[in-house]
């Protein structure tokens, strides 16, 4: 398998290319990108002209007009690894699974999509319990709340049709019942936590992951790659990978 990384000298890139370098020799790193990162001598995807299998993108949302274009252009399979896209952009990205394989995921570790799967079964179990997610990250990290504690709510709503989001808290105002809480945290060098807590007024469930590195997104970057190689037009995430 042949991959273009795109985004290659961001903090995800360092850690997916160093994975492909040092992995099979089934997987090979046949093209680095990178617009911002000095060093890198392919700064956008069409100056690559060679032959690949599938494109990982770790970039930046504001790329997503040209990623798609190129995947596009060349009918190639795209992991999309970004956060932060705008509602223009996430329909781009869908009107292209409609010809490629598209994988798109706020999260690519196996543990948050496992996370998500128990969310959602304990909504079901405790329908008027409330429900607060904590997430916390680097202190360089630009969207708050993070994708995947969106990804988490909104697994929660497909069983609470009603949910209402609220970002932090303040002021003098009650809890309203059907609230989910979405609060975010960013210190240091913290790769990832999320926390949902499911309380009602006799007990409290906690379901927590937490990355001890960023490896864990690249693993899943890479298998996910792997994945959608063999697969049809369509738009996958980390459900499809898990539930194989």
């Amino acid at each position: 398998m042949r991959v273009i990384l795109n985004g290659a000298g961001g903090r995800m890139g360092c850690e997916v290319r160093e994975l492909l370098l040092s992995g099979d020799g089934d997987v090979r790193l046949v093209a680095e990108v990178d617009r911002l990162a000095p060093g890198y001598t392919l700064k956008h995807l069409s100056d690559y002209k060679e032959s690949a299998d599938v494109i990982i993108d770790f970039s930046h949302h504001s790329i997503t007009e040209e990623l798609i274009a190129y995947a596009l252009a060349k009918e190639l399979p795209c992991v999309i690894c970004t956060t932060g896209h705008t509602e223009d952009e996430k329909a781009l990205i869908k009107e292209a699974a409609k010809s490629i394989p598209v994988f798109y995921s706020a999260n690519m570790s196996m543990g948050i999509a496992a996370l998500c799967d128990f969310a959602k079964r304990a909504a079901q179990l405790f329908p008027d319990a409330d429900i607060e997610i904590v997430e916390a990250h680097h202190n360089r990290k630009l969207d708050a709340p993070s994708g995947t504690a969106l990804m988490l709510a909104d697994s929660i709503k497909t069983v609470r049709n009603d949910a209402l989001y609220v970002f932090g808290r303040h002021g003098m105002k009650k809890r309203e019942e059907k609230e989910i809480g979405i609060h975010a945290l960013r210190y240091g060098n913290e790769p990832g936590m999320h926390e949902i807590i499911i309380s009602t007024d006799n007990q409290t469930l906690s379901l927590k992951h937490n990355a001890r590195s960023r490896a864990v997104f690249a693993e899943g970057a890479i298998s996910a790659a792997k994945f959608i190689c063999c697969r049809c037009a369509g738009l996958y995430d980390m459900y499809s990978l898990v539930n194989l």
